[in-house]
Order: C-alpha cells, then sequence, then structure tokens
C-alpha cells in the first residue's frame, strides 16, 4: 500500500500527517512563526507513531501556496531536502484546495469559496466544487481586491465560505454565501487527501520541481517615493 507524507506551513498553523496501511494520522498547531522550529520534530513524531522508517515513504506532498511567502519558502526547503535525501517524487497541491477541502471534511460543503487573508488589503481566491470526493478548482486562483472576488458565473446551489480572507473581510466580499468559516486554516490531513488523488493520477514530479505558488509577484507592500 502507498504510503504518503504531507506537511503544510503556508499559513498560521504548521501541520503535517502520513498515510500508512491505509491508516492516516496527523498533527495540528496553530503557531506563527514557529513553523522552522517545529515542522522536522513533527514529522518525526509521526513517523515514529507509525513505527516506519522515513525511506518507507513513496511520495511527500506539501502546501504549494498561496499564503504567507515565509511559511511557503519553509514548506518548499523542507520538502526539497527530504525528497532528494529519500530520493523520492513531490507532490505540490494548492493551499486553496486544501481549504476547500477541509470545508468538506468538517462542515459537509460540496462547492467553498476559499479565500485566505493575503494582506495589503487582498485575498487569495478560489472556487471548488466537490467532484468524487476531491474538490476541484472551477476558473482560476487570484490574488484580488475582496470586492473582486465572486463565485463562478454558472454557480448555483449553496456555497460555503472557508478561510480568513472571510474573517477579515466578509463585509466586503460580494460572494454570496450560506455559511463562512472565517478561522479556517489549511490542515495536512486533507492535503493528504487531495495528495492521493494526485498520486493516483501520476502527478508526481522530481524534487526540485517543488516550487512555490505566490499568486502575487512583490512580497512588500511598495514604498513611496520621497517627494
Amino acid at each position: 500500500m502507498t504510503t504518503l507524507l504531507a506537511l503544510d506551513t503556508a499559513t498560521e498553523a504548521c501541520s503535517v500527517a502520513l498515510l500508512h496501511d491505509g491508516k492516516v494520522i496527523s498533527h495540528y498547531e496553530v503557531i506563527p512563526r514557529l513553523h522552522a522550529q517545529r515542522v522536522l520534530p513533527m514529522i518525526e513524531a509521526l513517523r515514529a507513531e507509525a513505527g516506519i522508517a522515513l525511506s518507507a515513504i513513496d511520495a511527500i506532498a506539501f502546501g504549494r501556496g498561496p499564503g504567507a511567502f515565509t511559511g511557503v519558502r519553509i514548506a518548499v526547503g523542507v520538502v526539497q531536502g527530504l525528497a532528494f535525501a529519500l530520493q523520492r517524487p513531490v507532490l505540490p497541491v494548492s493551499n486553496l484546495a486544501v481549504l476547500a477541502q477541509r470545508g468538506h471534511r468538517e462542515f459537509a460543503a460540496s462547492q467553498v469559496a476559499a479565500c485566505i487573508d493575503a494582506r495589503m488589503d487582498e485575498v487569495y481566491w478560489g472556487c471548488y466544487q466537490l467532484e468524487q470526493g476531491e474538490m476541484r478548482l472551477q476558473g482560476v486562483e487570484a490574488v484580488l481586491a475582496p470586492e473582486l472576488a465572486c463565485l463562478p458565473r454558472a454557480a448555483d446551489g449553496q456555497w460555503f465560505g472557508a478561510g480568513t480572507g472571510w474573517g477579515t473581510f466578509q463585509a466586503r466580499l460580494p460572494a454570496a454565501v450560506t455559511q463562512s468559516a472565517g478561522d479556517l486554516l489549511p490542515h495536512a490531513q486533507d492535503l493528504l487527501q487531495l495528495a492521493g488523488f494526485a498520486w493516483a493520477r501520476g502527478e508526481a514530479v522530481a524534487a526540485d520541481q517543488a516550487q512555490p505558488v505566490y499568486l502575487r509577484d512583490n512580497v512588500a507592500t511598495p514604498k513611496k517615493r520621497p517627494t
């Protein structure tokens, strides 16, 4: 049976999950600015709990962003280090998709508007619909002003809002949702589930292709020019 490791450090949450012998174990902590110190010990704790060597892992999945720039870079660095050392492929997964999958797992939502506070008065936005147990992107992911975040044109039925963008900007978001969870963060357990679908489709890539997806090019607030 396939053994997959998943980790995510793209937001305030730091989480890891392991699939082995058909069983999933995970660890999740909300620890802003402590991801670099905690993620490897968390992985080691899961490995010990499962009673396996890291060499038993078939592939490593990670949250590729969007999210906090430092957090996404930590995930990429850790994953590349492990993947190169173990000579294993990687599975990059969108953090917006992970949020949507968590919305399905915890709230039974089949249509999710995932929204992460991107700072600088913007949000990371993506809309997902459930297809055979997997949350799949409808349209494109984007970074934009809250007022420009809309559901797909052909959207109908009930939509669920997931992510910190809903907590920060709900009054400014035009998308109509029946319920929202503005404190929801990506969880490696849901990342692991999405990675399982990707693995089955043969979407694993080499370690050097573990690249971040920021959606935004500039990483700092532009400074005003002196007058």
